[in-house]
């Protein structure tokens, strides 16, 4: 039986775990080796890589993290999911990154054209992408332009770019939840 919920390890993102974000600015891969195994072992099924930092050479540091991680059996036993919100960085990561990966994410945000681009070249290197709810217009902020976006999405990735229907995962994007702005009293029922 297929799970139904995916534990995805969060804390190799440098955006998101201070300690992470630290031990990579100072060049210690072996102790961040062993965030992720820690991950790993606590029962993520799939491990979230973030370089994202100013401090760093963002392309050289996923690099060098995920050649390292590649030796590690018993963390590489899980899928990796690339993350960056720069396409050099995700395309530098999917050139190390053995077997089946994710991409997190592509959007349409820049256009059609970008978006097709960057989709066709996660197919050739086999990787399954994170599509967020993200079009020329802006962030889908309602159900209905998260339906619009995810089905225009969906339409492109399978019938232009022939992307396997499997391989495609979205994030209709959930937007701040009970903040007591009116504006956002349906951001979580719109998400759900």
């Amino acid at each position: 039986m297929r799970p139904v919920f995916i534990n995805v390890g969060e804390r190799t993102n440098v955006t998101g775990s201070a300690k992470f974000k630290k031990l990579i600015v100072e060049g210690d891969y072996a102790a961040a080796l062993s965030v992720a195994r820690q991950q790993v072992e606590a029962g993520a099924q799939v491990i979230d890589i973030n370089m994202d930092e100013g401090l760093l050479d963002s392309v050289q540091a996923m690099k060098t993290f995920l050649n390292l991680l590649a030796a590690e059996p018993d963390i590489a036993r899980v899928p990796i999911m690339v993350d960056s919100s720069k396409w050099e960085v995700i395309e530098a990561g999917l050139k190390c990154v053995q077997g089946k990966c994710i991409v997190n994410s592509i959007s349409m945000k820049e256009g059609e054209a970008k978006f097709i681009e960057q989709a066709k070249a996660c197919l050739r290197y086999g990787a399954a992408v994170v599509v967020m709810a993200f079009d020329e217009v802006g962030q889908a902020d309602t159900a209905d332009r998260k339906y619009e976006i995810c089905e225009r999405a969906y339409r492109i990735l399978v019938d232009q770019v022939g992307f396997p229907p499997e391989d495609i995962i979205f994030d209709p994007n959930i937007f701040a939840v009970a903040t007591g702005i009116e504006e956002h009293d349906n951001y979580a029922v719109d998400f759900i």
